[in-house]
């Protein structure tokens, strides 16, 4: 994880990126909605923000195994277990999504308006949404740097496991736009934190064997 933080904070041209991307496509929202129809409807807000969060996470991510050199891989390889490796990537992919994700809140919140009556609920939902996007996203990364094209790879193999992930952070979310009581969204909250667990499970007995690869 260090290692990690002290790249990011050299190049920061790559973190600079992502805040671009999400800075940039929010306010071709505001001029393609806000200034033209007035405003956003909830469930088109709702679904436009996890959608940004989506491109941004498969982006951010993706550049998490792929920068690796083969060289540098074989160092690790010699000094550190492989399921230090993938927890490592793991909680440094979800520190950046979490940060990414709160950043965008914001300045969607500034441009556009900011319709959530329950933030409180809201918060927890990204921040689950951002260990599911991390522990999902971070695996199949790994899977994806062995393969040639790497970017077309992570979107193939990212949309099946998205797609349930996303269901359930937007119903929760939703609830939370309306100003639900926080009972409501249990559920969801307790599926989407089994699905987490049960990736971070499998990635860490299942990467030992993509390492030796």
């Amino acid at each position: 994880m260090q290692k990690d933080f002290v790249l990011e904070w050299r190049q920061k041209y790559a973190f600079n990126g992502m805040l671009l991307y999400v800075g940039s496509t929010v306010f071709i929202c505001y001029l393609s909605f806000s200034l033209r129809f007035g405003g956003l409807e909830v469930p088109v807000w709702n679904a436009l923000y996890w959608i940004i969060l989506l491109f941004t996470a498969v982006n951010a991510i993706a550049k998490g195994f792929a920068q690796e050199s083969r060289g540098r891989l074989l160092y690790y390889y010699s000094i550190v277990s492989p399921q230090g490796v993938i927890l490592a990537k793991m909680l440094y992919n979800t520190a950046l999504m979490l940060v990414l994700s709160l950043l965008c809140f914001l300045f969607y919140a500034v441009v556009i308006g900011n319709p959530v009556q329950d933030v409180g609920m809201f918060l927890l939902t990204i921040v689950l949404g951002a260990l599911g996007f991390a522990s999902s996203l971070t695996m199949i990364s790994g899977i994806a740097a062995k393969a040639a094209n790497t970017g077309t790879l992570m979107a193939v193999l990212s949309f099946p496991v998205m797609v349930p992930m996303l269901l359930m952070l937007m119903k929760m979310s939703k609830n939370a736009i309306d100003g639900l009581d926080p009972s409501v969204s249990l559920d969801e909250a307790l599926v989407l934190l089994a699905i987490n667990m049960i990736v971070i499970t499998v990635s860490y007995i299942l990467f030992p064997y993509l390492w030796r690869s």
